[in-house]
């Protein structure tokens, strides 16, 4: 957390006592693991499966990886409720400009549609338990030659365009120091692998960070269990299937 940001502010106004403890800390988004990354077919957004409630897991089956249309999906951090809502407003939305329109809501308006619903999710926000952070991935489908972007947003709605990966909740500083480093000095680095290499990238990453968050579940091959895992690209969003996972990850680890 950095100064100047949403969570560093909240216990210098009148609402700090909604923070729960000393500096705020109660107000960091536990108990999620999501991002997302580019590699050489698209947009790769991976999460996943577990939900807690304090120190008690109760699901290990949350899907947090939210198609919104053909062309666009949401990660979810922060409280279950306010994001699944937030997705399936974004859902009906979208797809009721579609038909009254007769065509896509821009990638622009997209964008802007979650922030608002940030914006206006902040009462429950200062009270303590409607913190969102999501993260969003998206393409322009009217420009012929725009490749799939990553955003991800504040508690506020302010978005930021992520140049190479973006990610969200208690795993995530593990998840971006690992996804610096290989961007920096890997071989092939994220942005140029395939998707082989890049699924069984997403499922080692979110096992790494299970390693180290008690809040996130991890990728157990074993059990089959693996990461949610989305693939967009200009044709579309693809769901990468057990039967993908297990493939890739048994040739990784031949």
């Amino acid at each position: 957390m950095m100064n100047g940001d949403f969570l560093a502010l909240l216990p210098k106004n009148p609402f700090s006592q909604v923070t729960g403890g000393a500096g705020g800390q109660d107000l960091m988004i536990h108990a999620t693991t999501v991002f997302a990354f580019q590699c050489a077919a698209g947009v790769v957004m991976a999460g996943d499966h577990r939900a807690t409630s304090g120190h008690t897991v109760f699901s290990d089956k949350t899907e947090k990886i939210l198609e919104l249309d053909a062309h666009s999906m949401m990660a979810i951090a922060g409280s279950p409720a306010v994001a699944f809502e937030m997705a399936r407003t974004l859902q009906t939305t979208f797809e009721f400009y579609r038909r009254s329109q007769l065509q896509s809501m821009s990638l622009a308006a997209k964008i802007r549609a979650l922030s608002k619903l940030l914006r206006e999710n902040l009462p429950a926000t200062l009270q303590g338990f409607g913190l969102v952070a999501p993260l969003f991935a998206g393409i322009e489908t009217d420009d012929p030659q725009a490749k799939p972007i990553i955003h991800f947003y504040d508690p506020l709605g302010a978005q930021f365009e992520a140049a190479n990966f973006a990610s969200s909740g208690s795993g995530s500083p593990t998840i971006r120091s690992v996804l610096h480093y290989l961007e920096k000095w890997g071989d092939p680095r994220p942005q140029d692998m395939n998707i082989e290499q890049a699924v069984t990238l997403a499922n080692r990453l979110l096992m790494t960070a299970a390693e180290f968050d008690t809040a996130t579940g991890g990728v157990h091959p074993d059990r089959r269990l693996f990461a949610t895992i989305k693939v967009l690209t200009r044709e579309g969003i693809r769901t990468v299937p057990l039967e993908e996972h297990e493939h890739f990850w048994q040739r990784a680890e031949a």
